[in-house]
Formats: structure tokens, C-alpha cells, sequence
């Protein structure tokens, strides 16, 4: 039986959803009425990040990430373990991967270690609805033996956070009813084998769901729906199949058309801050174009869309919009990220076949 809820401590969210990076516990420009106002359902926050910013004890003393934020949406949280990889990747000098988990040298002062028990640890101390194994992801175009080497080492530390989320459960007596979610995270970039290899020895250890993991763009710039369908083959029908990092409209469409049921990104609230807007073509599809404050607007009294509910269309002119980013204030920034938010609220909606036409 597939899955039509996602569960949070706020209540049953329907599927599909997508929810925005509220990377350090903010999207930024917005406070969390901003974000609830744009019927948002929920944020994925980030361990790296925080962990580095606050602290495991400290986000025990605080009470969880969702309380500090005074966010009643839902939340999943990622093992961090992208972004450390990232800069592993590009600093092969100041970092390593072992077989007991990542370490990154920020300064000769500072170093970060983080293992998928510590990414474990910390995220149930976020208290988030959802938490994300620690992954090695197989970079684009990685030989055989590095992308074997990746899938084999996303396998084992997936045991072991596995292992750790069980133990921590089991000990604050956390009923299985209300345990967060585990997300274990499917690799092996554009080979199909290892991506089924790797879908089959996640779901042999027993997973809430799967990710999407690695780079989904292939190198002409479209979306690899070749290995989505082969996660979506290899996702048994009661698991969660999520799209990470995947925020794109027309690819998040092709995605749930698989099967996918959950998808974030950073896109559309760096888009706006950029001053780059979506706007549906109609009340009902899911056609939409771009639009960008341009100078020759900064007269016009037009909304940015006709058709959308949120604070900006229907309160403020693109002239103004226009006014906002050439003088550089901040409520540029506030107003073009809600609307985006809204558009993609619609979006899932739309795609939930009980949208109101109304973006």
C-alpha cells in the first residue's frame, strides 16, 4: 500500500510534499508566520550547519529545532553529510573519508568530525519528523571502483545509524508509532547496477523510505529520469521515495509521475532573492514562465500574476517589486521568496489533484 500521509508532530501532511531548506533553522528574509502564511507545509533543516552553529547539548537544552524556530509545520532534517562531502571533494588536502566517517579541517584550529552515529545523534535531537542516514555519495562520473566503494560505504554506515536510531529509541522508550521516520540514501550515479545494488541492500536493512542521492542533472543539463525510474522500481510500495534536493517544477512533475512523494531544494527561495519569480500560465496546468523586475516595470501598477493569492499579488504592483530590488531593501527579498513559496505550495496541490486553482 503506498504511502498518502506524511507524519508530524503538527499532524498528517498529504503527499506529495516539498519543502523549502531552512538550512540554519531560517529561510532567509522570512520568520515562521512568513513561512506558515504560504501554506508551507513543513522545512528541511540542516545538521551540518547547525550542529556547527549550536551544538549537540545545546539543541537538547533548547528543546528541538522546531521550538526554537516557533514552527508548528513539518520538518525533516539531512545527515549533513552532502555538504561535508562537498567540501571534502573540493579540499582533498584539508579532509578525509574514512570507514568511520568524515573529517574536515576548517582551520588549523578547528575540525570537524562526523560520524553517522553523530549525525544520528544529533538530528533526534532536533526532534525533526524525519531523519536522513549519514550517505557517501558517488561524485558525477566516478570510476567503477570509487562508485563501488561509495554504494559499499553507504551500506555500512546506513547499518550503523540503523543500529544508533534503534538504540537512542529504545532508550528514551520511543514507541514505534512515534519515531521519526529513517531515511536511508540510494547511490551509484549513473550506474544502473549499483543503484539497484544499492536500493536492495538498503531496503534488506528496513528504511521509512529512499532517497535520490548523488547529482540527478546530467551533464546536458536534464533531469536523469533513468535512475529515478530504477529507484522507483526498487522502492517497495509502503516506503516514502524522495527526491533530495530535486526543486525544479517540471522535474519534481516527472518525478511523482514515478512514484516520488517527497522532494526540497534551495531553488526557489535563492531564485528569489535573485529576483527570480514563477509564475503559473494558467489557474489549473502546470505550465508556468519566469518573471524578473525589470527597469521598464518600475512604473507599472500589473500585478506579478493575476492569479496568485499571496502577499505580494495581491498587495503590491511589479513597479513597486521593481523599486524594492534597484534600491536593495530587504522586503524585496521577503516578498519574492512568499510568492515562490506560494507557487510551490500550488504546485503540490495541483499535483495532489485537489488543488484550488487559485496561484
Amino acid at each position: 500500500m503506498s504511502k498518502r500521509f506524511f507524519r508530524s508532530v503538527g499532524g498528517e501532511i498529504p503527499l506529495p510534499i516539498f519543502f523549502p531548506d531552512a538550512t540554519r533553522g531560517v529561510i532567509r528574509s522570512l520568520d515562521s508566520r512568513d513561512i506558515e502564511n504560504t501554506k508551507t507545509p513543513g522545512v528541511l533543516v540542516n545538521t551540518y550547519h547547525l550542529l556547527h552553529d549550536l551544538g549537540e547539548e545545546k539543541m537538547k537544552q533548547i528543546g528541538g529545532i522546531r521550538k526554537l524556530m516557533n514552527f508548528s509545520g513539518g520538518m525533516i532534517s539531512d545527515s549533513g553529510g552532502f555538504q561535508l562531502m562537498s567540501l571534502v571533494k573540493k579540499n582533498p588536502g584539508l579532509s578525509r573519508i574514512t570507514e568511520k566517517g568524515i573529517v574536515f579541517r576548517l582551520s588549523q584550529k578547528t575540525t570537524i568530525k562526523l560520524t553517522p552515529e553523530d549525525s544520528i545523534r544529533f538530528q533526534l535531537a532536533m526532534e525533526t519528523d524525519m531523519v536522513v542516514v549519514l550517505d557517501d555519495f558517488t561524485p558525477p562520473g566516478a570510476d567503477e571502483k570509487t562508485a563501488r566503494e561509495s554504494v559499499e560505504r553507504t551500506y555500512r554506515w546506513a547499518e550503523r545509524s540503523k543500529k544508533e536510531f534503534e538504540r537512542i529509541c529504545d532508550e528514551r522508550e520511543i514507541s514505534k508509532e512515534k519515531r521519526p521516520y529513517l531515511l536511508g540514501v540510494v547511490h551509484g550515479d549513473r550506474d544502473i547496477g549499483l543503484r539497484r545494488e544499492s536500493a536492495q541492500g538498503l531496503v534488506s536493512l528496513g528504511f521509512d523510505g529512499l532517497g535520490y542521492g548523488g547529482w540527478p542533472i546530467m551533464e546536458n543539463g536534464g533531469f536523469d529520469y533513468e535512475v529515478a525510474q530504477v529507484l522507483a522500481e526498487e522502492t517497495p510500495g509502503n516506503y516514502f521515495l524522495y527526491g533530495l534536493g530535486v526543486g525544479k517544477p517540471e522535474d519534481i512533475v516527472g518525478c511523482v509521475k514515478l512514484g516520488f512523494n517527497i522532494f526540497d531544494c534551495v531553488l526557489p527561495t535563492r531564485d528569489a532573492r535573485h529576483g527570480r519569480l514563477y509564475v503559473f500560465d494558467d489557474k489549473n496546468g502546470f505550465d508556468y514562465h519566469y518573471y524578473s523586475p525589470k527597469e521598464r516595470d518600475i512604473t507599472s501598477d500589473e500585478k506579478v500574476s493575476e492569479i496568485c493569492d499571496c502577499l505580494l499579488c495581491q498587495n503590491y504592483s511589479k513597479g513597486y517589486l521593481t523599486h524594492l530590488f534597484k534600491i536593495k531593501d530587504a522586503t524585496a527579498w521577503r516578498l519574492a521568496t512568499i510568492h515562490n513559496l506560494r507557487f510551490y505550495a500550488n504546485l503540490m496541490e495541483r499535483l495532489k489533484g485537489n488543488g484550488s486553482g487559485v496561484v
